[in-house]
Order: structure tokens, then C-alpha cells, then sequence
């Protein structure tokens, strides 16, 4: 019996942390953390563990305006992690939470800013792709150097992209409706299946399931609503007279099996893609042919059979700089 007993307080500590770190409001959570979370919970007991946790915090969302609890707020935070509890006054009972002051800072703070779910930041590497179900039932697909900041509350599910790339599949809640935010641009989606990538200020989106609505700060009267296998490019400057374009859809996801997939693409296009998915850039020299157009399925993160391709076809020769990128040029160096 003490011995199950000491067993279930290490689980609920190890929840605890847990909880406290994919709760943290201003987290950067790696990849190694979370493939470290999902193996811990892979266990029934932890689960269960991390579960009873998160109901607690959930089940505070009606005292979020509380007084008592802002001013437990306050007194967990300022108390910091060393302290191993706290005591929490409701009215003129008190109630002694054990299971750490990371944890209950963590969810006493949460209900008293009125957000309760995770509101992690999911980040990637160069070259790295990641996948990850959240706390509603939707599913996030991360590309190579992508950033997304999730903040859900009781009634909005709110993701901010903050660069890169990211698959969307939302898990239908008319009540709760699901708006990523990249830059000026907002998409609201209920239930579908929908891509928005960010570079720079350029947004892209593409729907491949459902409905979705967009929205953008420079066409303020404007509203687009996306058909499946439509597509919306939105630049700062052009931004009130972009239209909805067609596309395969296969062929604009394909990054997701680890490939990308090129359609009569400029070259110095099709390059710039294929870079954001290694360290080791491809640089195109001087009188390399940046115009021609470039159809085929390569690897992401290995541009070798890239380079072979062009160097074949266009009668190019590849030089690798001390930086490790490699330069493509005309044979016999550049034509004048």
C-alpha cells in the first residue's frame, strides 16, 4: 500500500511538471519535449495522471473572476518554484493543493486570464516536421522552420502563425470557432482541412476540406470564402485584388510526405523552396538559367538528385563553398 502510494505521488508530480511546462505562458517547446510527453503518457497510469490535472484546471474556468483566486494568482507566482504548495482560500474555505506550485501557478494564473486549454508554442527546425493533436481534437502539421502559438480560451480557438508552414484539421465546434492568425491575415474555420504558410509578410492559403473564410487588414471590405482545391496568395501590396486560383492539392501538400512537387516553376523559385528545408543552400551563380521553368518530385532536405537534374539538364557545374552551401554555374564558368 505505501508502496502504491509513493508510486501515485511520483505519477502526479511527473503530471504536474507536465502540466505546468505545456501550460507556461510564454513556453518554446522543442521537439524532444514533446516526443518525450507523448512517450511518458503512453502509459495508462500517467495519462490518467495528467488527466485528473487537467480536469481540475478546466473545472476553474467558472472562478476566473473570483477575487480569491487573483490573489492566489499572485501569491503562487510570486512565490516561485521552490515552494512545493500553496494554499487556496474559496470563500471561507481552504483548500491545500499538493502536487506542486509549478502546477498550481500554472493553473491559477490560467483561470484567472481566462484561458484554460494549452497555449504552447510549437516549433521546428530547419528540415524537421512535426505533428501533434491538441486539446480540442484538431490535429497541427508543422513544416520545415515553422513557429505557431496556440491560445485557447472557452470561446475561441485561436492559433497564431509566426513563420512557416502548417496543415490545419479542426475538429468541428460550431461554438467554438477556430481562427489562425498570420500577420494581417485571419482564416476562420469551424470543421475543414486547410494549409496557411507565412513567409515574411507573403501569406498563402489552401483549403483541401470544408469551408473557410479570410480576411486581411489591407482589403478591409473584403472577405474570401474557399472553395476545396482553391488557393489564396495575399501580398501586403496586392492584398485587395487577389483572387482564388485553383491548384493540386496533392502537389501543394506533398511536403507532408517529405517530398516537394514542382509544376513549370522558375528555377530561382523552385531553389529558394528546396532551401528552406536544408542548411546547406543552393546558390545560383552568375549566368545560372533563374527563368527556366523546372517540373519534378524531389526529397526534402537532400538536393543532390536536384542538382544532378539541373546539372544535367542545363549543362550546369555545382562548387561547394567553405560554408557548405553549393553554387551552380554555367560549365566552364559564367558566359559573357
Amino acid at each position: 500500500m505505501i508502496k502504491d502510494r509513493g508510486k501515485n505521488g511520483r505519477i502526479t508530480r511527473e503530471a504536474a511538471a507536465w502540466h505546468a511546462l505545456l501550460n507556461d505562458t510564454h513556453p518554446r517547446i522543442e521537439t524532444e519535449d514533446l516526443e518525450a510527453f507523448s512517450a511518458w503518457q503512453s502509459d495508462p497510469s500517467n495519462k490518467a495522471a495528467y488527466d485528473r490535472i487537467d480536469d481540475i484546471s478546466r473545472g476553474l474556468r467558472a472562478l476566473q473572476d473570483d477575487p480569491d483566486i487573483r490573489q492566489a494568482t499572485a501569491e503562487a507566482l510570486a512565490r516561485g518554484p521552490e515552494r512545493r504548495r500553496f494554499v487556496m482560500r474559496l470563500g471561507t474555505q481552504r483548500v491545500r493543493v499538493v502536487v506542486g506550485s509549478l502546477v498550481a501557478a500554472s493553473v491559477v494564473a490560467s483561470v484567472a486570464g481566462g484561458y484554460i486549454a494549452l497555449r504552447p508554442t510549437y516549433a521546428t527546425e530547419v528540415g524537421q516536421t512535426f505533428s501533434a493533436r491538441l486539446s480540442d481534437g484538431s490535429r497541427l502539421t508543422l513544416d520545415t522552420d515553422s513557429q505557431v502559438r496556440v491560445r485557447f480560451s472557452g470561446g475561441e480557438r485561436r492559433i497564431e502563425l509566426l513563420r512557416g508552414q502548417a496543415i490545419f484539421e479542426v475538429a468541428h465546434n460550431a461554438q467554438r470557432p477556430f481562427i489562425v492568425q498570420a500577420g494581417d491575415t485571419r482564416v476562420r474555420a469551424t470543421g475543414t482541412r486547410f494549409e496557411v504558410r507565412r513567409i515574411g509578410q507573403d501569406v498563402r492559403v489552401t483549403l483541401t476540406q470544408g469551408s473557410v473564410e479570410v480576411v486581411d487588414r489591407d482589403a478591409k471590405a473584403k472577405t474570401w470564402r474557399l472553395r476545396p482545391g482553391e488557393t489564396l496568395a495575399l501580398k501586403p501590396a496586392g492584398a485587395s485584388i487577389a483572387t482564388p486560383t485553383s491548384v493540386d492539392i496533392q502537389t501543394a501538400t506533398s511536403w507532408t510526405t517529405g517530398t516537394v512537387t514542382f509544376q513549370d516553376v522558375p528555377l530561382d523559385e523552385a531553389v529558394a523552396e528546396l532551401n528552406r528545408y536544408s542548411r546547406d543552400k543552393i546558390v545560383l551563380g552568375d549566368g545560372a538559367p533563374r527563368t527556366r521553368r523546372v517540373s519534378g518530385v524531389f526529397s526534402t532536405g537532400d538536393n543532390d538528385d536536384f542538382i544532378a537534374a539541373l546539372s544535367a539538364y542545363y549543362g550546369l557545374q555545382s562548387d561547394r563553398k567553405s560554408n557548405g552551401d553549393i553554387e551552380l554555374q554555367p560549365k566552364g564558368g559564367p558566359k559573357t
